[in-house]
């Protein structure tokens, strides 16, 4: 996704998104999920002007802050950082923060909609 569709969509930008996730998350889930391999890297994004991610690593960032969205408004931000770093069935043990560094962000998200839905178990 680019920065223009980001904006379109309404994605706040690119720092204060990573800034958001790093104060729900903490730095070292935050780098871990985008596929750094540096922790410090999430710190350094948060930045205004500071480092840029490159287009893999935004994309998970983004898409960890769509599903960070849907579940903290679903079932709070206690239970949505829960959920990112637990195993989850549906990604077939997989912790879903393992499943974003892998790069299978579609996957995470249908996982995140089951259980906001409750069609995890079915």
């Amino acid at each position: 996704m680019t920065q223009i569709e980001a904006w379109l969509l309404g994605e706040p930008p690119l720092h204060e998104l990573v800034r958001l996730l790093n104060a729900h998350l903490g730095t070292t889930l935050v780098a871990a999920l985008s596929g750094a391999t540096v922790s410090t890297l999430a710190e350094r994004w948060a930045v205004v002007d500071g480092l840029v991610p490159s287009p893999p690593e935004e994309e998970r960032l983004r898409a960890a802050h769509r599903i960070w969205m849907q579940l903290a408004a679903a079932e709070g931000s206690d239970v949505a950082r829960a959920w990112f770093i637990g195993t989850n069935p549906v990604l077939d043990g997989i912790a879903p923060v393992m499943a974003l560094r892998e790069g299978r962000t579609k996957d995470v998200q249908d996982a995140a909609t089951a259980f906001t839905t409750g069609t995890w178990a079915d």
